[in-house]
């Protein structure tokens, strides 16, 4: 080869590579896979999908331009929720995010290879969704506002703030299994404050 040859060449590459990588990189765009149970306009999912969006542009992805993010929501149907998470495995995204117990527990069902982020998880150790905090085991994890251990606490608290009260009442979905677990731990008692 001569020597203008290999300098042509060798520029026809340097011009070329960008080009070769910004295609390769718009089809390999990370996914970031979401499955909610309620709907997706609801406030308190909304306000989370708006802090999932500005926590990944403070790392210097942005939707739609250098990362894909996949939205799935049941619309309060939780038996939706196995067939969104299978269909979301299907497009194997490089992490599912779920938030709350019945999403979580259909994604772990779905997949036992893509990493899973769970939110907003009450009791991950008692619904089984991990084997322990210190070892949960498998391809989860993520945050709990660890809501069957504080119960009693918020419960003291309420008391302090108000001692005239005697009777507390809790209304909770009986579906989701958080709070079906603290239910059937008090179940047949009636503690007064």
């Amino acid at each position: 080869m001569r020597r203008r040859e290999f300098i042509s060449l060798l520029s026809g590459m340097v011009v070329a590579w960008p080009r070769a990588v910004m295609a390769q990189g718009a089809a390999n765009r990370p996914l970031v896979a979401v499955l909610v149970p309620g709907t997706a306009v609801n406030y308190t999912y909304a306000r989370s999908l708006e802090g999932l969006r500005a926590g990944l542009r403070d790392l210097g992805y942005v939707e739609g331009k250098n990362i894909v993010i996949e939205y799935r929501s049941a619309e309060g149907n939780y038996e939706r929720l196995p067939k969104l998470a299978a269909e979301l495995v299907r497009l194997k995204p490089d992490v599912l995010v779920t938030s709350a117990t019945p999403a979580t527990l259909a994604a772990k069902q779905a997949t036992t290879t893509i990493p899973i982020v769970m939110v907003d998880v009450s009791d991950p150790v008692g619904s089984g969704i991990v084997a322990s905090f210190a070892h949960p085991g498998g391809n989860i994890t993520g945050l709990t506002d660890l809501g069957v251990e504080l119960y009693g606490k918020r419960l003291e608290l309420l008391k302090n703030a108000f001692p005239q009260i005697r009777h507390v009442a809790f209304l909770f979905n009986p579906a989701n299994l958080s709070y079906r677990t603290i239910f059937e731990a008090g179940r047949g008692r009636d503690d007064h404050c």
